[in-house]
């Protein structure tokens, strides 16, 4: 699977549905695990659900025709998208540490 660069807001998405999620609960969830960094507008949101569940990176999940909230989670597709993800943004720090780091050394 190539490795594509997840957007910030996107990344929280996926990474909040490890569990099922309802669009409110996801916006709640983002803000929590950014410490208020990310904050999904409705449209944002919405958007990027629909995206994602086109390229099967997360379902609907218990369809529930006596309640209007749909819940999502993430498939085994964007588990594996959410790791090389994660692989990249270590590989970033590290390399970021490491010249940064050396910098100094360089007197």
């Amino acid at each position: 699977m190539p490795t594509q660069a997840l957007t910030e807001a996107v990344y929280y998405i996926l990474l909040s549905l490890l569990e099922p999620l309802h669009g409110y609960g996801i916006m709640q969830r983002a803000a929590e695990l950014s410490n208020g960094r990310v904050k999904l507008a409705a449209g944002t949101l919405y958007g990027a659900l629909t995206t994602l569940l086109e390229k099967g990176y997360i379902s609907s999940v218990d369809e529930d025709p006596s309640n209007r909230q749909k819940r999502y989670i993430i498939t085994n597709t964007g588990r594996e998208v959410l790791k090389n993800e994660l692989a990249r943004l270590h590989e970033l720090v590290k390399n970021g540490d490491m010249l940064l780091n050396d910098e100094g050394n360089d007197s």
